[in-house]
């Protein structure tokens, strides 16, 4: 790549910074363009070469955004004027798109942001819903929303699904050949489609917003910038879908815990547990929105998974402290969840809920339970909450056991300082 400059480093800090902010939102415009996926994130790749190479001589450009997707669009084009048989087949799932639906407007400026008057008014969220189609398998699907178009890494994927990384891998290979083999078109999914694949696409946000609010590995135990753009794209699914009661549920969930996130670390970073938070730093006005929502999305029918998790989110955030906390409505309320949606998570957190109304034995008792569950046995929460409850009760060794195992499962480094406290003070009472 040449000499670099002195600033270097700072420069390749800015692409990354940029990329990570933009990569969902570039790649989205990419596939909009030229219908092809894995032209995208290759033309993707050069582009952030490219900025390594060029903006430690020239400086980093005004839109930095814009300048990779420029850049992205170019090397695309040069790629297909090479290879007169790709651009052959790619002109014909061009044909196939246009025969399903009106061609889409020229883009003007080289932004990233769609047209906030369509139908879908965001990049992003149209192939969110084009990745939904009936004919990939559901897992397949959101492993290929979550890898490649909304930005998180095959672990941060294998994390939210509780599964190996090669599994992560070998869905999205899955659902890629699929798209190829099915000619699949990217394309914009009708008005009548769209309640169809709406699940798919609510369980894509969650799972940016589930990294956002906890993320799997680094320094930081928060990425604020993934729960927020989760959010954005909820907001827009609101006003796009009001009479869908999961969309507010969802919705309404995010605000109601992303309301404690200046609550949840120390000015140093590190992890605050929920009965030690300041809940004078949460977000009230974002509380009360929440709060709204939920008594839509629980308004006008059975409730859904989404809606029912946010009640619960609710009754933690009008909690005055851990103590007054409604536990018996939260373990009932997650008894419906589990029933409409059972899940090792759900049932670990019931289990916690247990413990809180009932006394630690019970809730250990529920935890041992779902000892032989393999999605747990990489999960380090389920360890952790062992180790609470055991050292609730006395049984000190145990209880530094159980932390040990979930220091060496804990992803962020605010969560490794947390269990070593913890598994400090176990030490020293057990000597």
């Amino acid at each position: 790549m040449g000499e670099r400059t002195a600033d270097a480093v700072p420069v390749e800090t800015a692409v990354e910074a940029v990329f990570r902010e933009e990569r969902g939102r570039l790649l989205a415009a990419l596939v909009r363009r030229f219908g092809d996926l894995d032209l995208a994130e290759e033309v993707t790749s050069d582009a952030v070469e490219a900025a390594l190479t060029r903006w430690p001589v020239e400086g980093v450009p005004d839109r930095p955004g814009a300048w990779l997707l420029t850049t992205a669009r170019r090397r695309a084009v040069d790629r297909l004027r090479r290879d007169q048989a790709y651009a052959a087949r790619l002109a014909l799932m061009a044909v196939e798109a246009e025969r399903a639906e009106p061609a889409p407007p020229a883009d003007a400026g080289g932004d990233l942001h769609g047209d906030p008057h369509g139908d879908l008014p965001d990049d992003r969220l149209q192939l969110f819903f084009t990745c939904a189609h009936p004919a990939l398998a559901d897992e397949d699907r959101v492993a290929l929303t979550l890898r490649c178009l909304a930005g998180l890494t095959t672990p941060e994927v294998a994390r939210a699904f509780l599964v190996p990384q090669g599994t992560v891998a070998q869905r999205v290979v899955r659902a890629k050949k699929k798209i190829r083999q099915a000619r699949i078109p990217f394309r914009v999914p009708e008005a009548d489609e769209l309640p169809e694949r709406l699940p798919g696409v609510l369980q894509v946000l969650y799972s940016i917003f589930t990294e956002g609010y906890a993320a799997s590995s680094g320094a930081r135990l928060q990425r604020l910038d993934l729960a927020e753009e989760a959010i954005r794209l909820g907001r827009i699914l609101r006003r796009l879908l009001p009479a869908e009661r999961e969309v507010a549920g969802l919705l309404g969930l995010m605000l109601l815990i992303h309301a404690r996130r200046a609550a949840r670390t120390g000015p140093d970073g590190a992890l605050v547990l929920l009965d030690e938070q300041d809940r004078g730093l949460w977000d009230r006005p974002m509380i009360e929105e929440g709060r709204d929502l939920v008594v839509a999305a629980l308004t006008g029918g059975p409730a859904g998974p989404y809606g029912v998790e946010a009640a619960i989110a609710a009754l933690h955030d009008e909690a005055d402290d851990l103590a007054s906390t409604d536990w018996p409505q939260i373990v009932a309320l997650y008894d419906v969840l589990h029933a409409l949606t059972p899940s090792p998570v759900v049932a670990l957190n019931r289990a916690v809920a247990v413990a809180m109304r009932d006394g630690p034995e019970a809730g250990l008792a529920l935890l041992d339970e779902l000892a032989g569950e393999p999605r747990l046995r990489s999960y380090h929460p389920y360890a952790a909450a062992r180790g609470d409850l055991l050292c609730r009760l006395g049984r000190l060794p145990e209880a530094a056991a159980a932390y040990r195992q979930a220091l060496e499962l804990a992803g962020t480094d605010p969560e490794r300082a947390s269990l070593r406290n913890r598994l400090g003070a176990v030490e020293t009472n057990a000597g």
